[in-house]
């Protein structure tokens, strides 16, 4: 990753939420975990899919849906309890079953980047659970098109 993976590219349709490090999120060195990292990018990736109109219904009506092939995390600030943590999300590139998510992670209080994270989706049917062609309303929905 780059230092420009933290910012969208002009003009790419982004989707924003504001997360709180709450009690349960920190571990034994008194910071964020870094399960809770993975939780928050499936959390504004989820953000994302329903707020374009692609929920779990919508998916399971099409007879597939996305799965995570792959998480990258790079750690850069520890967040603490109490941070607020602006997560920005957005799909830079997509092939025929499958499309990349970049996550830029920034603590509210000072803009710092806290984690910047890049997820491999994987279009699978869900009758033979083989990958599928992503059809062009999911791609135009996330302005993939």
């Amino acid at each position: 990753m780059s230092d420009l993976d933290d910012v969208p590219p002009p003009g790419a349709p982004t989707h924003r939420i504001t997360v709180t490090a709450q009690p349960d999120d920190i571990d034994e060195l008194d910071h964020v975990s870094n399960l809770v990292y993975v939780r928050w990018v499936q959390d504004v990736a989820m953000a994302h899919t329903h707020a374009v109109g692609w929920g779990h219904p919508e998916y399971r009506a099409l007879g597939a849906i996305f799965v995570v092939r792959r998480h990258e995390i790079e750690y850069r600030i520890p967040v603490v309890l109490g941070d607020d943590v602006e997560l920005t999300t957005w799909v830079p590139s997509w092939k025929a079953a499958s499309s990349v998510r970049r996550t830029a992670m920034r603590r509210v209080r000072d803009q710092a980047i806290v984690a910047r994270a890049t997820t491999q989706w994987a279009f699978i049917d869900l009758a033979s659970g083989r990958p599928r062609r992503i059809p062009d309303d999911v791609r135009a929905a996330f302005g993939l098109v």
